[in-house]
């Protein structure tokens, strides 16, 4: 393009169009201020609902021979399943104690 096919933009007009930008940019900041304190103030009200409640801890036991060179699996409901070269054998009654 040459200098006849350009149009002529008065200084003015530009310098309102750059005041506009910088109005938008600073509405733009303030918003995202306001999204960062709304994200810390919901896991802070998080965490504070989380730690009313009372951590309960128990302590189970099991204790298993396997003496046929097999494996104890806990299976997670209260019983120990010990495969090995004996066969299959499940008890279902684990000993259990709380720690208060």
């Amino acid at each position: 393009m040459n200098e006849k096919e350009m149009a002529q933009i008065p200084f003015y007009a530009h310098e309102g169009e750059v005041t506009r930008l910088e109005r938008i940019n600073k509405r733009l900041w303030i918003a995202v201020l306001i999204v960062f304190a709304a994200f810390v103030l919901s896991n802070l009200a998080w965490i504070i609902y989380e730690n009313q409640f009372e951590d309960i801890v128990t302590t189970e036991t099991y204790t298993s021979d396997a003496t046929s060179g097999g494996v104890a699996v806990s299976n997670g409901e209260g019983g120990v399943t010990i495969y090995g070269n004996g066969g299959l054998y499940q008890d279902s009654s684990p000993q259990s104690t709380e720690n208060k």
